[in-house]
């Protein structure tokens, strides 16, 4: 009996491990590598608009009397309509996109004109098309995705011109100057800038030569002195020198914010517990959000939401460099533009806010309220989320035809 128990053999399961790095990426990873879509994509754009909708409610309850959650709740429904919108045009093919890039243009263009026409005047500015009671539309927003839009797909089509002729930049350069005209008449200065941005970004993935960036830089040095003249910009950047010299007059908005932020300190006062929300920090559901934020999260909660503004853009940077292997030339320079897109406006929103830059009116990607923002950034999240789809789609027919 004994030598009978001897003999059998038991085989225990074998276990394998990979390289502790393998181990790593394979527990930290929300999407699984066989996925056709990035669901890390889907949550980081959830997020930021849970944190902008409790972000804005708290912000706007002090704004109306009649209806404190009057602000929240047309914020809730931008979130619906966004989504619907997101939903859409996440099914939306980029070829569409290229193909439609010129039309898009030119629709851009004309709202453009029609908000000089008869668009709605706010804080001196002509900016908005009213469309039914309080609900606006602000063209600008637009312009950003047809910019984009626009540039990857005539880079695509010109590719070797704009790598070899010096002066093949120029019809590029001729849109951007009719809407830096038209947007520099409403004014809305803060919008061109986010053009040039995207256009010398978009130049540069494209490979262009040194003479053009000297050409493109020299007119927007130029631009930036022409608009430097205006006495009304002169007297904010002197208040975002010294707030606190004028602190009831051009550094009243800079000042409050810094306040905002000095109260929050390292943990916040507390959700609901801002102080300068109450009438006294201007715009405070809008630009000047991350203040509110900031008093009232404190610096661990403006940094979790920059820790997520730049996973987002690093995720939009690595799915250009996959098209761009991918030898899908548009789709990477669409990545890249919204990559560019969301970081730039980002961080002037907080350098404005935090007093880094002078103030200018540009919200925060998916957080501040505006129902033109939230859609049309909504849109552009879309169809980041559909070149990545069509990414894996592309990897997937390439790896099936390496196993035949």
């Amino acid at each position: 009996m004994l030598d009978r128990l001897k003999s059998i053999k038991i085989q225990l399961p074998q276990i394998q491990f990979d390289s502790p790095k393998a181990e790593l990426e394979k527990w930290t990873r929300l999407t699984p590598t066989n996925s056709l879509y990035d669901r890390g994509l889907i949550w980081l754009f959830a997020g930021l608009l849970m944190i902008g909708f409790i972000a804005v409610t708290s912000a706007s309850i002090p704004l109306s009397s009649e209806d404190p959650f009057g602000y929240a709740i047309k914020d809730g429904i931008y979130i619906i309509i966004a989504l619907v919108m997101f939903s859409f045009f996440a099914h939306f093919s980029m070829d569409k996109w290229e193909k439609y890039s010129s039309i898009l243009v030119l629709v851009s263009l004309a709202l453009l004109c029609v908000v000089l026409v008869i668009g709605t005047k706010v804080n001196g500015s002509t900016r908005w098309i009213r469309l039914a009671g309080s609900i606006n539309f602000q063209p600008a927003e637009l312009a950003k995705l047809a910019i984009i839009s626009y540039f990857a797909a005539f880079y695509t089509r010109r590719y070797h011109e704009i790598r070899v002729d010096v002066f093949g930049l120029w019809r590029p350069a001729a849109v951007f100057a009719l809407f830096a005209i038209l947007l520099y008449s409403q004014p809305d200065l803060g919008s061109v800038i986010v053009l040039f941005v995207l256009t010398f970004g978009l130049l540069f993935i494209a490979g262009a030569r040194l003479e053009q960036f000297a050409l493109l830089l020299g007119a927007a040095i130029l631009l930036l002195y022409g608009a430097a003249q205006s006495e009304y910009r002169m007297r904010r950047i002197l208040s975002y020198r010294d707030p606190f010299a004028d602190v009831y007059g051009d550094g009243y908005q800079l000042s409050h914010s810094f306040m905002a932020f000095g109260q929050g300190e390292i943990w916040g006062r507390g959700l609901g517990n801002s102080v300068q929300k109450q009438n006294y920090l201007p715009e405070a559901h809008t630009d000047f959000i991350m203040a509110v934020i900031g008093e009232e999260f404190g610096f661990i909660g403006i940094v979790f939401i920059v820790i997520l503004l730049v996973v987002l853009t690093l995720k939009a940077l690595k799915i250009s460099k996959t098209s761009l292997q991918l030898e899908k030339r548009f789709n990477g320079y669409f990545a890249f533009g919204i990559g560019i897109l969301i970081f730039f406006q980002g961080f002037v929103n907080l350098g404005m806010a935090s007093g880094l830059i002078p103030t200018k009116g540009l919200t925060f990607p998916l957080v501040s309220y505006g129902g033109s923002s939230l859609i049309v950034m909504s849109i552009i999240m879309a169809i980041l989320v559909r070149i990545d789809h069509e990414n894996r789609l592309e990897r997937i027919g390439h790896a099936h035809l390496k196993d035949n």
